[in-house]
Formats: C-alpha cells, structure tokens, sequence
C-alpha cells in the first residue's frame, strides 16, 4: 500500500484544504452577515489602496502595521475581484513555505536527521492543521511572519549568519516580538566548545565566546537590517510610523477577543476617563512578559536547544501579553513540530492527551463566556470571562512549565539523543 506520507500527498493535501477554505469563505461572505474574512483584511487592503494613491497607510484609521505590509498588497487595489484576495493566496502560499522549510529543519541534525517520511508526519501538525489554515485564508499575515521565523531558524542551524541576521531584522520590524529570539539566538552561537578550548578563567570562558565572529555578523547584520528599514519608513511617513507601528503598542488597549487575564482590566481602562494622574498598568504589564521571554528562559535552555528554546519564549510571551487573540497562537504552533518528537508530551501518551484537553477546553470555556456575552447580550465579565481568562493562564502556565522541563533535560551541544529516534518512531508504527 502506498505511504500516505509522502511530498505530492501531504503539500497536495495542504493546498486542497486551503483552497477548499478559500472557496468557502467567498460563499460565506456572499451569503451570511457573519463574514468568513478577517477585519484586519479590510484594514490592510485599505491601507494598500491610500498607498496605491500615494498616500500614508496610517490614514486608514487602525492600520497599525509596517508600511511593508500595505506595499506588499498593493495588488488587492487592482482592478478585478480575484486581485483583493492576492493576500488570502499570498498568506495561504506562505503557510505552505513555512511547511517545507520545518521538514528541511526536521530532516537536519538539529532536527535529529529524521527520515523524510517521519519529518513530513510531524509537519503535518502545521501544514495540515485546519486552524492554521483557516486564519491565513480569512487574511491575517501571521503566515508571512512564520515564513520569517522558520527562514531565521533554517539559516542559523545551517550557520548562514548574515543571512539570519537579515532576517531578524526584517521580522522584528514586520512584528517586533521576534527580538525575543536574539539573546538565545547569541547565546547559542557562543556555545561552539572550540571557542572556549583551553579558557582557564571565568571570564574567557563565559564572555570571550560571546563575542565570537558569528554573533557579531549575527548583531551587526540585523541591526543594520532593522535600523535601515525604520530609518527609510521613518523618511517617507515621520512620527506616524513609529507611534503606529511600535508605540502604539506599549499602551494598547484591547479587550475584545482577548484570552488574557490582564482583559477585564482592559476593558475598565478603556471605559473609564483618563487623568493625567492615574496608574495605566497596561504601559509596564509587558515588564514580567519580557523578563521571562527575553531573559530567563534564553539563559537557562539557549545552550540545550534553540528550537525548544524559541517555543518557550514564544509560548510564555503569548500567555504573558496583554493582548492574547487566537491568531497569536501561530506563532508558537510553527515551532511545534520541531519539539514535539522529542517531548514527553509525545513519550507520555497520557500526558499528551490530558495537556491537548485542558488546552482545548479552557479556550472552548472562555469562547462560551465570550459568546454569551457579545451574541446573547449577557453580563459575564465576573466571573465567567475573568475567571475562564485565568484558567486558560494557568494551564498556559503549565504547559510552558512541560516544555521548559523537557527542554532543559537536554544535554548541552549534544545530538547523540537523535540517532535512534526514527527507528523508535518506525518501531511504534509497526506495532500499530
């Protein structure tokens, strides 16, 4: 019987379902007043068509993204109704990108030098995931960001740095979260053992490395990217550009939609009057976020593993912010694929399952509270969003605590845990 695994099966597979969604959300939104595509579509085909006229795209009220984005769906201002959804195909492609780029990861050393087969079955958890799908053909550009993402993660492992620095720099200025990765991405660029053969002291052996050749390519070739980027977007649109694109975001009010346990204190800042004199918490709640994403976990499993590592500070910044909506969950599903193999999510079948449980349903509790809410016009802040809102935080919490646990029992600079995996894997199949 012919393996279902297999190129032409699973890419033919992924672009059927997103043709299929596709298709569905022109009927949809032809036929229902409940709309398939995502406003934020509306938003950037808005802000492409002022700059098609030669205008700012921040004269699109809400456009808070880099002008990139707008120049990049200029083609949606074209004449004709198939050119306004280049995006949806733009970001549906980028999804499968993304997809190709995690089997080349998974078939590398890093990946554990998995066999095609194998690499394919654990992509499949992006390139045939229906959420992931959906989101990238209602029109969110989460899929260009995982294509950024994958790329930097695909050339740091095969040691393109220049490259990667180019890369980061371009999506932090796409979508600033990703300067997170940076001190892992140093850290374990300074962790090469020849860079500290015969050090005797502390400090030529911690630090000298850290300076090594490939960081300061790494460092001065994103830096480079995005200082010239912001500098040229700065030129052509002025203050606009920053407070839209990144201030913005430091006092971002968004209650609506939003998982996080920060929401209901949202949702009474953004009703109640400002004064000069009041405390806005929503201008340091990023403080904690960013201690743990950007500092303690790159310190503690940098030097294990860099894929694990990256979901960590992903996972935990997600839960962490803010603004937590299910479109940010893409940002942490690209990197599932490559820890999954080796997690004991996946060597504690039980555990998997309970963890995939919680996860599910403390997000199905809080879309509950939410409907009742916006649909059925019930009052249930407290303590049904609230409280539903918390729970989501705490298993959050406990999943991140998973992966950070079985990152850490890694072995520093050490592969040999890979050699037998896909024969492990061919083992259980057999036996199935």
């Amino acid at each position: 019987m012919r393996s279902l695994w297999t190129p032409s099966l699973v890419f033919g597979g992924a672009t059927f379902l997103r043709v299929v969604l596709f298709c569905y959300g022109l009927f949809q939104d032809a036929y229902s007043p409940v709309k398939y595509t995502d406003i934020d579509y509306f938003v950037f085909t808005d802000a492409a068509r002022y700059v098609a006229r030669g205008r700012s795209p921040y004269d699109r009220e809400t456009y808070r993204y880099t002008p990139l984005l707008a120049w990049f769906l200029i083609p949606t201002t074209w004449s004709g109704t198939a050119w306004f959804s280049f995006g949806k195909g733009a970001f549906a492609t980028a999804d499968i990108l993304t997809g190709w780029l995690l089997v080349l990861i998974l078939r590398s050393q890093t990946g554990g030098n998995m066999s095609l087969k194998n690499s394919l079955k654990f992509a499949s958890i992006w390139l045939l995931n229906p959420m992931v799908a959906t989101i990238s053909t209602r029109g969110s550009s989460e899929g260009l960001l995982g294509v950024m993402v994958i790329s930097l993660l695909w050339a740091i492992i095969n040691r393109h740095i220049k490259l990667a620095g180019v890369l980061l720099g371009l999506a932090v200025h796409f979508k600033i979260y990703p300067f997170i990765y940076a001190p892992a991405i140093l850290l374990y660029l300074s962790s090469d053992p020849a860079a500290t053969k015969g050090a005797s002291t502390t400090f030529a052996k911690y630090v000298v490395p850290f300076f090594s050749n490939d960081n300061i390519a790494m460092t001065v070739s994103s830096l480079l990217t995005f200082i010239g980027l912001n500098l040229a977007m700065y030129m052509l649109y002025g203050y606009s550009f920053l407070q839209h694109t990144y201030l913005h975001h430091v006092t971002r009010i968004d209650h609506r939609h939003n998982f996080s346990p920060y929401n209901i204190l949202l949702y009474l800042s953004s009703s109640s009057p400002s004064a000069a004199s009041t405390f806005h918490f929503e201008s340091i709640a990023f403080v904690p976020q960013l201690l743990l994403s950007a500092v303690l976990i790159p310190l503690v499993l940098a030097k294990r593993d860099l894929p694990g590592t990256m979901l960590a500070q992903t996972f935990a910044f997600v839960a962490l912010n803010k603004v937590c909506t299910s479109q940010y969950f893409i940002w942490f599903l690209m990197l599932v694929p490559i820890y999954l193999p080796d997690s004991s999510l996946l060597s504690k079948p039980r555990l998997g399952i309970v963890t995939g449980a919680l996860w599910v349903g403390a997000q199905a509790l809080w879309l509950w509270q939410g409907y009742e809410l916006e649909f059925l016009g019930r009052s249930t802040f407290v303590t049904g969003l609230w409280g539903s809102g918390l729970l989501f935080y705490a298993v959050n919490m406990w999943i991140l605590g998973i992966i950070v646990d079985d990152v850490g029992k890694k072995p520093m600079n050490d592969v040999s845990r890979y050699r037998l995996r896909d024969e492990t894997l061919a083992a259980q199949e057999s036996k199935g």
